[in-house]
């Protein structure tokens, strides 16, 4: 195992490795819940839906493991899975067999287009201190989701605003929403002395630890479950359950809008936001992981891509929105992940959450937040290797870049924002020897995209 992982060359272990794993699948598990719920609005079977999902997440992730030899994870995307069931087919009309169907094709165009190095030439093609700029928005970008997640902060008359727990004692929510916001900023302590202290493991146990808080709570009535608001029972409902029938989702691809101008547009969206996502989402990773070379090179890139590819592909076969890699693979890698045996550890919890689902189920979202705001932390590290004050046309695409993720809520917008400011600052500054061809096509076709949108 060392030898295939390459696991002492990278400076790993693996029980390392293993931990890296669990503490990845532990923060985006919650996709097996919600990927259910967001696809079945479309009359999707939720069943089937969730076998699909974990089947696929699984099978992906084993393929980036093996093929591929990185520490990154693959599901059904969010974001992209609302796109699917709100916008394609419950605005714009079409049913989910061909909103599947334009999933399905979107696959097959990644394929070829890693298979010809086209992804990999854009991955390529975005200057080092941009890699490392996105590395540190996505790190603000998860920071912000998990503070979201864990209902931190909520929705306010200045956008956003902090949760008021006076104002939940008052309308007696505290016992669900405010118990809940409460044991995440618990759990964000818990996670940062067990950083400070570098206990081995420390998001993992942390995940652990404020799940346990909350059962305690659930246990001496301070919070109480009330699954039509979205709080469950804290206590797995069973250990092992069979796996739903694929069958009322399997091969249900219908081609019949391929050729419509409507249905190109819903493609080039999924095209688009997949394809920045996961380039933004791969460059942040490995990034953490320090496997970029001295130029912002990955050797393993092609792998990578085709591995997200097929799982697209595979994803629409079985019954699921875009498979992409997960951002929370940076959880993992903050943990010291740095192979494919990390994402061969979460393929396998994947896998078994076909059987243990009730288990996998019961993980709060009040437990993994935390998780995503300590690895933001880690993530936000690298923002010292940008030359703030000596280089302002590497600096200020970096800034813009790094805000326009958060503030944005989307990776693929801060490339675009990233390559833009990039592409025009240098140019104005004549500074064109850092400019390849490729990022002057970048740079229009998104001024172009902005022009249209």
């Amino acid at each position: 195992m060392e030898k295939f992982f390459e696991l002492r060359e990278r400076g790993s272990d693996v029980r390392t490795e293993v931990m890296a794993g669990i503490t990845t699948f532990m923060t985006m598990a919650y996709i097996l819940a919600v990927n259910p719920i967001i696809l079945g609005a479309t009359g999707m079977d939720s069943g089937a839906i969730f076998t699909a999902t974990a089947l696929i997440s699984g099978l992906a992730t084993c393929f980036m493991a093996f093929v591929a030899n990185m520490p990154l994870a693959l599901s059904a995307g969010m974001g992209l899975n609302a796109y699917f069931a709100y916008t394609v087919v419950l605005t714009m009309g079409y049913t989910w067999e061909q909103a599947l169907a334009a999933v399905f094709v979107e696959g097959i165009i990644f394929i070829f287009l890693s298979l010809i190095n086209i992804r990999e030439a854009i991955f390529n093609a975005i200057p080092p201190t941009l890699k490392i700029a996105v590395s540190v928005g996505i790190g603000f970008f998860i920071a912000f989701l998990g503070l979201q997640s864990a209902h931190i902060v909520v929705d306010g008359p200045t956008l956003v605003t902090l949760f008021s727990f006076r104002k939940s004692l008052e309308t007696g929510t505290f016992a669900t929403e405010g118990i809940t916001a409460l044991l995440a900023l618990i759990g964000i302590l818990i996670m940062a002395f067990l950083v400070i202290k570098q206990v081995k493991g420390a998001i993992l146990w942390g995940i652990l630890l404020t799940w346990m808080l909350g059962m305690l709570c659930q246990l001496v009535g301070i919070y109480v479950p009330n699954p039509a608001q979205g709080y469950f029972d804290l206590f797995p409902m069973g250990i092992v359950a069979l796996p739903a029938s694929l069958s009322p989702t399997l091969l249900q691809l219908d081609f019949s809008s391929l050729m419509t101008f409507n249905f190109v547009t819903v493609l080039l969206a999924f095209l688009f936001v997949d394809l920045f996502d996961t380039l933004g989402t791969v460059i942040g990773c490995a990034s953490r992981a320090n496997l970029l070379t001295a130029d912002g090179r990955l050797p393993q890139i092609k792998r990578v891509l085709l591995a997200d590819a097929i799982g697209t592909t595979a994803g629409a076969l079985a019954g699921t929105s875009t498979v992409t890699t997960f951002v929370e693979s940076s959880s993992g890698i903050a943990e010291g992940g740095k192979t494919g045996l990390t994402a061969l550890t979460v393929a396998v919890l994947f896998l078994l959450a076909l059987f243990l689902s009730p288990i996998f189920l019961a993980i709060p979202a009040f437990a993994t937040a935390p998780a995503l705001v300590i690895v933001g932390f880690l993530m936000l590290q690298q923002v010292g290797k940008i030359d703030w004050m000596g280089s302002p046309t590497e600096a200020i695409p970096s800034f813009i870049t790094i805000f326009a993720m958060p503030f944005m809520y989307s990776i693929s917008e801060g490339i675009c924002f990233g390559i833009i400011s990039y592409t025009i600052l240098n140019f104005l500054a004549g500074k064109t020897d850092k400019l390849s061809p490729l990022m002057y096509i970048l740079a229009i076709v998104f001024v172009l995209r902005y022009i249209y949108l």
